[in-house]
């Protein structure tokens, strides 16, 4: 849910330069991933219930910031779900050229969405084993260009390499290398699905830091050897990378990998995001229908087909657009969400914590304020970007709005309230 490999990285390199390039993947993991990966595997650990992190800032700050944070949540998903079939038919694109006329991108696009939304209708044991193998092949290719860089050390100073047509700037990189370490929560919405998810979370958030950071920085330090300008690089271009330093082969399975990496991520985040709806309707906040389960998998399958159809509709606005609308307002959710890590401290001292952020109530608070200030960087950048006429942070501002006018919408429409977030500690049954 985090990391579908080192793909989407070209354009930090293109923005910052290798060295910049390279420092900014080494600290963005430090700055934004660690804070927030102490932060869910603090709360995962303490309320592990479906939904994830809606119940966590329902329960520290209720009923209106609860619905706040799925509202912010779900929205940012129908762009940030677009950007990964973006990502396959951009490195399909690599392979077959004939997939960028007309409208034929969108339509292998839209297949992703469909297939992916079927693959999870089918069970979350499914979509769970699928993810885990998929992360290990499409690694392969960039593992072998680590081992070749070295015997290239400085040959690639002149390489023929199509010039690129990317505006990204340092700013930018930075933007997307916030995108490319995000979705530590979006693994909290299925703890009532993993075994001991008091000992299971904190474990695999640590591990998971380290892991996508070894998987982004070593093929990017090891291409600095070779003397590729980093000008030549945007988005898609680890295919060409590959042919240059492998041969077609290399650049098939790279571009190939790439593919896997769109189709992959997208499955294990339909997975994450359509327990939002589930958890929501059982609380009485959305339509009972979005409860509905299928039969035999349990899969909120209602909830799937509707969050499909709504992140098919942005399939075309482009990867640089959908990254910086996906952050902005991702940063609103990521922000309650440090808030309820600091309320509960306060509020319920006495929960039981089997993992608890280190430094007591101060570093529960400190650890909030790196990740807030990179997401100012993304306000700065929201206002270049446009959508419909107008900034996408303008933008962002009507659709964090409407979230406010649904509540109250939603609320009038059940004069007599929900059903309040659960104070008993949850059973969590194991899953075989």
């Amino acid at each position: 849910m985090v990391s579908g490999g080192t793909y989407g990285t070209e354009d930090i390199v293109h923005g910052a330069g290798y060295g910049k390039a390279i420092l900014i993947l080494l600290l963005t993991p430090v700055l934004w991933s660690l804070p927030t990966a102490f932060m869910i595997g603090e709360l995962s650990s303490a309320l592990p219930h479906e939904g994830g992190y809606y119940a966590w800032v329902r329960r520290a700050m209720g009923n209106f910031w609860g619905f706040q944070e799925a509202w912010l949540s779900l929205v940012a998903s129908i762009f940030d779900m677009a950007i990964y079939p973006t990502l396959f038919v951009l490195y399909l694109d690599r392979l077959f050229p004939w997939f960028a006329e007309g409208h034929r991108g969108v339509l292998v696009a839209l297949g992703v969405v469909t297939l992916c939304a079927l693959l999870n209708i089918a069970g979350v044991r499914v979509v769970s084993t699928t993810s885990l193998w998929l992360f290990f092949l499409l690694s392969a290719p960039f593992l072998a260009i680590a081992v070749i860089a070295p015997l290239k050390f400085g040959m690639l100073a002149h390489a023929a390499a199509k010039p690129s047509a990317s505006g990204v700037g340092i700013l930018t990189g930075l933007l997307i290398c916030m995108w490319n370490y995000m979705g530590w929560d979006n693994a909290s919405t299925i703890a009532t699905e993993v075994e001991r998810p008091q000992q299971t979370y904190p474990r695999a958030m640590l591990w998971a830091v380290a892991i996508v950071s070894v998987s982004y920085v070593l093929p990017v330090a090891a291409m600095w050897m070779t003397g590729l300008p980093a000008s030549a690089w945007e988005t898609g271009f680890w295919a060409d990378i590959a042919g240059l330093m492998g041969g077609p082969l290399l650049r098939i399975g790279l571009a190939l990998g790439g593919m896997i990496s769109g189709f992959g991520m997208f499955n294990a985040l339909v997975m994450s995001y359509s327990r939002l709806p589930l958890a929501m309707a059982e609380d009485g906040m959305l339509p009972k229908f979005f409860g509905k389960l299928h039969p035999r998998t349990r899969a909120p399958w209602v909830a799937i087909i509707a969050l499909a159809i709504c992140w098919a509709m942005c399939l075309g606005l482009g990867f640089e657009r959908l990254v910086t609308l996906d952050i902005l307002l991702y940063g609103g959710s990521l922000g309650l969400e440090f808030l309820a890590l600091i309320w509960l401290r306060f509020r319920e001292p006495e929960l039981a914590r089997p993992f608890r952020v280190p430094g007591g109530t101060f570093g529960a608070i400190a650890i909030g304020i790196a990740p807030m200030l990179l997401l100012i960087f993304s306000v700065i950048r929201s206002e270049s970007e446009q959508v419909l006429g107008m900034s996408s942070f303008a933008f962002g501002m009507i659709l964090i709005g409407a979230g406010v006018i649904a509540y109250f919408i939603n609320h009038a429409l059940k004069p007599g309230g929900w059903t309040q977030p659960a104070k008993e500690e949850p059973q969590v049954a194991a899953y075989d």
